[in-house]
């Protein structure tokens, strides 16, 4: 294994849209990249298959970001799944639950996500973690807020006694900035491979293949992505 420390990055990669357009970010800024996955018994667990899929077009389309792309890791998150039912582990209503959050909303997903991340990177010699985390067009979920990911890189610090940084890109843009950051690091190239391998609905349909990608259209995920790519087409 090579050595690498602050020249390095583990991305938490899901397959879509957020994840992929942070794994161009880490690529343009790193010499070394590394992806991991969580596989949490996902309704939507399709994602998990475009993660390679999306990686082989990097490898492909964008050389220089080819010579930097390291290891694929997947982690069995499946204990989230046994927790308890959300809309996205179970066949549940997408709606506001009683708590005043959406069912969508899996209680520790991102924590658990980044504590597996930080172990595995304390392992690899990587001390940046970089995550999807967004709190402008986000559900309300407290687990992509800017002070969660402060106090949780904190606690992976004192935890792992390392010196690990929690990068989160996209935290204070919305979607049609996603978009515009996607196209500033990698062209209409990276938007077109986000638009036709990146999956995002909470349904896990592939379907048409819509402007803005792939998906059932009417799911909150579908309908925050398309509202994005329409105010990101608008301004152009």
């Amino acid at each position: 294994m090579p050595e690498k420390t602050a020249r390095s990055a583990l991305v938490l990669f899901s397959g879509g849209q957020d994840s992929a357009t942070c794994l161009a970010w880490a690529l343009d800024r790193f010499d070394h990249v590394e992806t991991v996955g969580f596989d949490y018994g996902q309704r939507h667990r399709i994602e998990l298959g475009q993660r390679s899929i999306l990686r082989e077009g990097i490898i492909r389309q964008f050389p220089a970001w080819a010579s930097r792309l390291g290891p694929d890791h997947l982690l069995d998150a499946s204990v989230l799944k046994s927790l308890g039912e959300t809309a996205m582990t179970h066949d549940v209503a997408i709606e506001t639950a009683a708590s005043g959050l959406p069912t969508t909303f899996v209680p520790g997903r991102n924590l658990l996500f980044l504590t597996l991340a930080g172990a595995l990177a304390v392992r690899r010699g990587i001390r940046t973690l970089v995550g999807g985390m967004c709190e402008t067009d986000f559900s309300g979920y407290p687990d992509c807020r800017e002070a969660t990911m402060q106090a949780q890189e904190q606690t992976l610090r004192l935890g792992l006694d390392a010196d690990i940084t929690i990068a989160t890109p996209l935290m204070h843009i919305d979607k049609a900035a996603t978009w515009q950051l996607a196209h500033d690091l990698g062209g209409d190239a990276l938007v077109r491979l986000i638009v036709e391998d990146t999956h995002t609905c909470y349904l896990g349909e592939r379907g048409a293949l819509h402007d803005w990608g792939h998906g059932c259209g009417t799911c909150p995920a579908c309908e925050l992505r398309a509202r994005g790519w329409q105010r990101w087409q608008a301004g152009r």
